[in-house]
């Protein structure tokens, strides 16, 4: 490991088969947008390293497939997880209405109950919306979760939602100081409603 990465993060991107997860982590990890890549079969991998207020954080990001017939993944795709971006489609209702499945399934099969999670309502570049801001953030902040809302497509978001997740999992020294020893890290605290320096909306974990 570089002497100047502060530690590695295992950061998992779940929701229902469609919602633009790969999308997000193509444009996040190499800011390319494919409008016809294919569904995800099994699992994809990727790292990226990311600094965030001067310190550097190795992601190793998983995205998985949303269909069932992929579930037997499950245990050893969250085992060890220290974030989650939980992606949904505001496009698309029922994805939406999904969203306590996978909470209740990274309930189920996490390894750790402090872990960061991230709500993301993407796809606000289309026309055809069937969901407002307020009802994600109302979701976000019932479950503790950071929300943002994000376009794979635009880039509206995206760098944001992994920086911000970063941001708050390394002011939880408790979840990432066990694999690496750290020379310890002050970053400031995101309030209850307030924004974070890249807009996303914080509910306290």
């Amino acid at each position: 490991m570089n002497e100047d990465i502060l530690t590695t993060l295992k950061i998992l991107i779940i929701g229902e088969s469609g919602v633009g997860k790969s999308s997000l982590l193509l444009r996040f990890t190499d800011d390319t947008f494919d409008p016809e890549i294919g569904a995800t079969i099994g699992v994809d991998f990727k790292v990226k390293t990311l600094a965030v207020d001067g310190n550097k954080a190795k992601l190793a990001i998983w995205d998985t497939a949303g269909q069932e017939r992929f579930r037997t993944l499950t245990p050893s795709y969250y085992r060890g997880a220290q974030g989650v971006i939980l992606v949904y489609d505001v496009t698309r209702r029922e994805t939406f209405a999904k969203l306590d499945n996978w909470l209740s399934e990274l309930d189920t099969y996490c390894t750790r109950n402090d872990l960061v999670k991230m709500l993301v309502a993407n796809k606000i570049d289309k026309d055809d919306r069937e969901l407002e801001r307020e009802e994600g953030l109302k979701f976000a902040r019932k479950h503790s979760m950071l929300f943002i809302e994000a376009s794979a497509k635009t880039r509206d978001g995206v760098q944001c939602a992994f920086e911000e997740l970063v941001e708050k999992i390394l002011q939880s020294p408790g979840l990432w100081e066990s694999v690496h020893k750290t020379r310890g890290v002050a970053l400031s605290e995101l309030s209850e409603t307030g924004q974070g320096g890249c807009g996303a909306y914080c509910s306290l974990l």
